[in-house]
């Protein structure tokens, strides 16, 4: 049982640190403009188009909720919407300039915080720790 209990303990802090991170994010970059929801769709619509319905089982929202998300970054010129070639009656989603700019601004704002961040507040043998940790954090995320 001490096992679990420490599993817990260790749990517990783990997710206390990225939602401290996460919060250090969106302080830092433009994310305040935009609820969680809307940010995980234009991180998605990165990789590849997608249709509504596609997005909203990859974020477990029900697809009205997901046509609300979406109507806002269409409004708001972060993402297009398209016919899907392979099927008339869908449409495909997709970042248009406005949104990759977006996405690109806010990453490298986030990515040189962290940098600045890391460089000043860690010691040479404390960013060795995190560079052991990452690969752990990672194989927890899979």
């Amino acid at each position: 049982m001490a096992n679990r209990d420490h599993a817990r303990t260790t749990a517990g802090e783990i997710r206390v640190v990225f939602s401290r991170l996460r919060r250090r994010f969106r302080e830092v970059s433009q994310l305040d403009e935009l609820t969680p929801s809307q940010t995980s769709v234009l991180s998605r619509l990165v990789g590849a188009d997608a249709s509504s319905s596609d997005l909203a089982a990859a974020e477990r929202v029900r697809p009205q909720s997901m046509a609300a998300t979406v109507a806002v970054l269409v409004g708001r010129g972060f993402v297009d919407r398209a016919p899907d070639p392979n099927d008339g009656r869908r449409q495909l989603l997709s970042l248009s300039a406005a949104g990759r700019a977006f996405v690109d601004g806010t990453r490298r704002t986030r990515e040189e915080w962290l940098t600045q961040a890391v460089a000043e507040r860690l010691t040479d043998a404390e960013r060795e720790t995190v560079d052991a940790a990452l690969p752990l954090l990672a194989r927890l995320a899979e």
